[in-house]
């Protein structure tokens, strides 16, 4: 009976090691590019995300006028502050904030559709 107890495998958690790292999954700090669906064709890109030591204010203001389009700054409580912008600018977002510095083009992510 002795030898039957040491085959029977423990409970095997398939997430230990990631509640063990707390951060070590989520190293890596990206940006998230998302659209939202509004009423018929009217749509909402928001970016989340960004690192807290950029203007956000500033960097709206730039957007706003790159691509003709209104947008806002909205603060979450879950989210932290993000980046509202009107109609689909998901492409447009990603390749200003590579250009200009602000992200890696491999720290963003595109979502939607």
């Amino acid at each position: 009976m002795s030898e039957f107890d040491n085959a029977i495998p423990t409970a095997f958690d398939p997430f230990a090691e990631a509640n063990a790292e707390d951060s070590g999954a989520g190293t890596k700090d990206y940006v998230h590019v998302r659209v939202q669906q509004r009423n018929g064709r009217k749509s909402l890109t928001t970016v989340q995300g960004l690192k807290k030591e950029y203007s956000y204010n500033k960097i709206l203001k730039d957007l706003k006028k790159e691509f003709c389009c209104n947008g806002t700054v909205v603060q979450d409580p879950e989210l932290g502050q993000v980046i509202q912008l009107q109609g689909d600018q998901r492409k447009n977002v990603s390749t200003f904030l590579v250009q200009a510095g602000i992200v890696k083009k491999e720290n963003i992510k595109i979502h939607g559709f």
